[in-house]
């Protein structure tokens, strides 16, 4: 059975941060100086994962409601 909407919406964006963290700190072909998160680099590669993420499931879960009310 699949996890809750709300569950999903908080799971997926906690799991494409670590998922990025682990390619930081494990990958050998991740950009040199990218490692660090006080670099600027870092979060140049954080933003374009995390906003449309968190922007998609914050409208799946926005629908979601519309359609619970709605049915």
């Amino acid at each position: 059975m699949l996890p809750s909407l709300p569950t999903l919406t908080v799971l997926v964006p906690v799991v494409s941060l670590v998922g990025l963290f682990y390619s930081a700190s494990v990958e050998e072909s991740f950009p040199q100086g990218c490692t660090s998160t006080h670099s600027w680099c870092f979060y140049s590669l954080l933003l374009p994962l995390t906003i449309p993420v968190y922007v998609f499931f914050h409208l799946w879960t926005w629908m979601g409601i519309k359609l619970f009310r709605h049915n």
